[in-house]
């Protein structure tokens, strides 16, 4: 019989997390990189222009080129900037260098944004504890990546928030839930084009085990229930920009 995580074991996770974010602030003083301003662009950005110029915008050299939820993404970030500096979001970016408060908010919504992560960790690799010797150490090797500390909180990205959707869908393949894993999966592929390498790990096994030997009509219509969860995720994303007649899926970064 299955056992769910335990609340100790949640409490031990949330205590990982909270030594693993004060480190990460204390990295706030660390070096500006490229792509602290590219993401300090693209906050303004969403904050200020509507939906409609965010990809054609050329007031910057950062020009938006991630997939529109991730622009979605940045724009709820934005949401509370004008309150701590009104710089934040100031198109075109000011020339003078960014206040304490500017890098301090910056910094922090990456740290904020990796609570999906410690979630997503949580219901993945501590769910069952009984199934595996080590979750807790787990959980600690994914909250305490170096990876995810040196590229997100040095050099800046919001890799982890990215790393908590991939987790998510994958807890959800764990349960035997694809639909929703799927789901989820085409959300991560409309925030970030990277991860479109793992696009045909997840259709093969997404065939196999959602559609494949369930018979013809019952897997023909899971197919076409797969088919239209993950194109209505797309047409969410990319249906004003397609109106708009803009191009969300360029970039390498």
């Amino acid at each position: 019989m299955a056992a769910t995580s335990s609340p100790s074991t949640a409490a031990a996770a949330m205590w990982a997390f909270a030594a693993a974010t004060c480190v990460k602030l204390l990295l706030v003083p660390t070096y500006r990189s490229t792509d602290f301003d590219v993401h300090r662009y693209w906050l303004a950005l969403t904050h200020t222009l509507p939906a409609r110029q965010w990809y054609t915008d050329a007031s910057s050299q950062w020009t938006l080129d991630y997939p529109p939820f991730f622009a979605y993404f940045s724009r709820l970030l934005s949401l509370p900037a004008p309150f701590v500096d009104a710089s934040l979001v100031a198109i075109p970016v000011p020339a003078s260098p960014p206040s304490s408060a500017y890098i301090l908010y910056l910094r922090f919504t990456v740290a904020f944004s990796d609570l999906l992560l410690l979630l997503a960790s949580v219901l993945l690799l501590a769910r069952d504890a009984r199934r595996r010797q080590r979750p807790f150490l787990a959980l600690l090797l994914v909250l305490w990546s170096p990876a995810l500390l040196i590229v997100d909180h040095i050099h800046f990205q919001y890799n982890g928030f990215l790393m908590g959707l991939l987790l998510l869908s994958l807890h959800f393949l764990e349960q035997g839930k694809d639909l929703a894993g799927g789901v989820v999966f085409a959300a991560l592929l409309c925030s970030k084009h990277l991860f479109l390498v793992a696009a045909p790990v997840y259709f093969v096994y997404l065939f196999r085990h959602y559609c494949c030997g369930r018979g013809l009509a019952r897997g023909l219509g899971r197919l076409v229930l797969m088919g239209a969860g993950v194109v209505a995720v797309f047409a969410m994303a990319f249906t004003p920009f397609v109106y708009y007649g803009q191009c969300t899926m360029g970039g390498s970064n």
